[in-house]
């Protein structure tokens, strides 16, 4: 058995590959994701000053909003959501209580035709 000995400039260049790989070729190379180039390509546009479109709607009341909840430790956004929720909780009773409130005053019968 031989066994070579090889620097470390001799095996570097050893592992050199010099061949030529087309990629323009979609029979080669197919998009595993439709739709996947376009969105690369169009990530790659240079980055403009103006905002993005779903932040032009926002106004600064928002914007500050979304700020101070970026800023906030787990655990503060989870009590936050959780307020939130308790929030949700409480006005969908005071809605049950009105609800049934009208249903007794009869302000919200159908008029009879």
């Amino acid at each position: 058995m031989l066994h070579y000995r090889v620097t470390g400039d001799d095996f570097e260049s050893s592992l050199l590959s010099f061949e030529k790989l087309d990629r323009a070729s979609p029979d080669l190379w197919p998009e595993q994701l439709p739709g996947v180039a376009e969105f690369a390509a169009s990530c790659k546009n240079p980055i403009t000053n103006s905002p993005p479109k779903w932040m032009a709607e926002l106004e600064s009341e928002d914007i500050e909003m979304l700020k101070e909840l970026g800023s906030l430790t787990t655990a503060n956004l989870m009590e936050k959501v959780k307020g939130l929720q308790n929030l949700a909780y409480q006005l969908g009773l005071e809605e049950s209580r009105e609800m049934t409130r009208g249903k007794f005053l009869n302000i919200l019968e159908r008029p009879k035709k």
